[in-house]
């Protein structure tokens, strides 16, 4: 879908990221195992992040027409990235069906969000605008690495397991 105006893009972003973070705070309320609830507790915070940030642009460029420069404490605190993908972490997701499956489901979301984020950088005329949306694709694209590995090891492990392997 396509938006005319950084207000637009904006609202939709603010939007994406609001359904991500009710997606991963909903898992992690929904799980017993405190390594699944801290690993989606990490991912609902980040989002929140996103959600703050974007409000922020969005109530700076509806007073003024300007993005601001994106504030160095955009990057600070805990992030994903410092997670270790466990070998444990992995079992009891793997084990989790309804986490397991939510994990497939939070590719989709991270997906979007990086197709999105990465459109609008690449339009943009305004280098705060593009900066913004630069952060936000490279923050999500980390995310949806993580994911992606994490569900691959999952199935591996999954098709080990099920000795779906010829050896």
């Amino acid at each position: 879908m396509a938006f005319s105006t950084p207000l637009d893009i904006l609202k939709e972003a603010i939007l994406l990221e609001r359904r991500g973070q009710a997606f991963y705070h909903q898992v992690a309320v929904g799980t017993t195992n405190q390594a699944i609830k801290d690993f989606f507790e990490t991912m609902a915070e980040e989002e929140g992040r996103h959600v703050e940030i974007l409000e922020t642009q969005f109530r700076a460029y509806d007073q003024t027409q300007a993005f601001e420069k994106l504030a160095a404490q955009a990057n600070d605190g805990t992030s994903l990235a410092d997670m270790v993908l466990t070998p444990e972490l992995m079992e009891q997701i793997g084990a989790a069906g309804y986490e397991a499956a939510a994990i497939s489901a939070a590719i989709l979301m991270e997906e979007k969000a990086v197709a999105l984020y990465t459109q609008r950088a690449e339009a943009a005329q305004d280098a705060e605008e593009r900066n913004l949306f630069q952060w936000l694709a490279s923050w999500e694209q980390g995310h949806l690495r993580f994911l992606v590995q994490l569900d691959k090891e999952i199935r591996q492990s999954i098709w080990q397991d099920s000795g779906f392997w010829p050896f």
